[in-house]
């Protein structure tokens, strides 16, 4: 049986006689007036006209003095139908082939055709040749779907998947759509989006992991950022009232079917709006968005029934804990936490407290939550940015929770230097014991707090929301996932003289 290093040899042969005959196998340049695709959606009107169309090769067929070749590019797909005596000869400087020279392409190659918009006897709408281009030449088959089934191998070669998989190419148009959209039902709300640093001296803004790196300039470590979260609070304070900020955030933390270490995400901060502004904001927010990207508001995500469109319940925090666990977070122990994850068969960390142990219990009931839920009255001791409510151990905070999943973060923000620095200091201790996710203490921040920022409400979901409502984890959720670097033994043996 044939292996790939075979197929490779085929090909290269093919380049070297290419290159014999004068041809430049790829040339920087291309034409195309039409796309693939639109060429069938618009054939009554396009019947008759010459038009150029270029993608790679999907199929070939050639009988005698006859080819058929079917190419696709982003729009859809194209046959182009060949003759002997219908198409040009071969021109080498302009890269264009002739009919002796159509055994010298493969599927996977790129090409660029110009003819006719025609109908062939059997009624398939085609393009009748008169000149055809070779664009590029690939040197290695493209597996078809069936061959093409290992789902870490499909990850790792997320360029292939897009080919033989083409939902999964529209999975990331879908993806640009949701972030697009996020950005526009801002920008028509008057918000502003600036652009913050990755690189931070201190990190915070959320309970995670930080990844350390260091300037070499400067001679000082430096964090990638796991939230966007104070610096767009620091614009508050120099004077903008509404901001955000769309991209990338880091987070050293495991991976799982809702989590990774690297993803996209979106915070805005909003002057003179309290949580219960966020929360009616955000409500029609995710309503446009999921719209905009999806085309319906009602889904079924996994065993869940989830309904955007009506009306969405609020949680109390403390009241559902009370519930389910017989807990009052409030007034509770240590032990007692434990005794409950252990009797709900929750890991219990070597570090485990209070808080982060009433957190995990909070988590062990949202996952059966179809949703959506608003939940609010989030404990202060584990809202540590969040401004508290009149009784002084609750916060302004609403999350909502969708299909097991909270999708999104919000509070009336804390601007009291005093108070901040306190649960800084506390949220600092937690952290020598051990806590990694525990937040630093950022003194700078506080320090702009002291100059006064106004109050304000602010806001930030990663793609998870747009994971969920697709319907894949969180790997299958973004184009190129982090993975463990590996080089396939084929192409070690490809390469045997470079040092891979």
């Amino acid at each position: 049986m044939a292996t790939l290093a075979d197929f490779r040899n085929e090909r290269i042969k093919k380049l070297e006689a290419l290159q014999t005959l004068g041809v430049n196998p790829y040339p920087a340049h291309a034409d195309r007036t039409i796309g693939a695709g639109e060429i069938g959606q618009r054939f009554d009107e396009l019947a008759g006209s010459t038009q150029t169309v270029v993608g790679r090769i999907v199929s070939l067929r050639k009988f005698g003095k006859l080819a058929f070749i079917v190419v696709r590019d982003m729009t859809g797909e194209i046959q182009l139908f060949i003759q002997a005596g219908q198409i040009e000869d071969l021109n080498a400087e302009q890269s264009q082939l002739g009919i002796k020279q159509l055994n010298l392409l493969d599927t996977g190659d790129f090409i660029q055709a110009t003819g006719e918009v025609i109908k062939t006897k059997t009624g398939e709408i085609s393009i009748g040749v008169r000149s055809l281009r070779l664009l590029t030449k690939s040197l290695r088959p493209m597996p078809d779907r069936q061959g093409f089934t290992n789902k870490e191998e499909r990850l790792r070669r997320r360029y292939i998947d897009m080919n033989v998989n083409p939902d999964v190419r529209e999975r990331f148009i879908r993806r640009s759509k949701f972030w697009q959209a996020t950005r526009d039902f801002l920008n028509q709300h008057g918000f502003i989006e600036v652009n913050i640093p990755v690189l931070e001296h201190t990190t915070g803004g959320a309970d995670a992991n930080a990844f350390r790196t260091h300037m070499d300039s400067l001679d000082q470590d430096l964090y990638l950022r796991i939230s966007h979260e104070l610096p767009l609070k620091r614009l508050l304070g120099g004077g903008f009232e509404k901001v955000y900020d769309i991209g990338p955030r880091f987070r050293n933390e495991g991976i799982d079917d809702e989590h990774l270490p690297e993803h996209v995400a979106m915070e805005w901060y909003h002057a003179y709006w309290d949580w219960q502004d966020g929360m009616r904001f955000m409500e029609e927010m995710y309503k446009y968005v999921i719209k905009q990207t999806f085309g319906k508001l009602h889904f079924q995500i996994g065993d869940f029934d989830v309904n955007l469109d009506k009306e969405w319940e609020v949680w109390d925090y403390a009241e559902v804990i009370k519930k389910n666990f017989g807990i009052d977070v409030y007034n509770t122990t240590l032990d007692e936490v434990k005794a409950k994850l252990i009797e709900n068969k929750i890991e219990v960390g070597k570090a485990e407290n209070i808080s982060r142990g009433i957190d995990k219990l909070w988590k062990h009931i949202r996952k059966d939550v179809a949703g959506p839920v608003w939940l609010v009255n989030t404990p202060k001791f584990i809202s540590p940015l969040s401004k508290a409510n009149p009784d002084g151990v609750s916060t302004q905070r609403f999350q909502p929770v969708i299909a097991g999943s909270e999708l999104g973060n919000g509070y009336s923000e804390l601007n009291n230097p005093i108070d901040q620095l306190n649960r800084f200091v506390e949220q600092q201790q937690m952290r020598d014991a051990g806590d990694d996710e525990a937040m630093m203490l950022d003194i700078d921040f506080v320090e702009m707090l002291e100059y006064g920022m106004p109050p304000a409400c602010g806001w930030g979901y990663s793609e998870r929301v747009f994971w969920i409502f697709e319907g894949v984890t969180a790997r299958e959720g973004v184009p190129f996932p982090t993975m463990r670097h590996e080089i396939d033994q084929v192409t070690k043996k490809i390469y045997p003289d470079v040092k891979l």
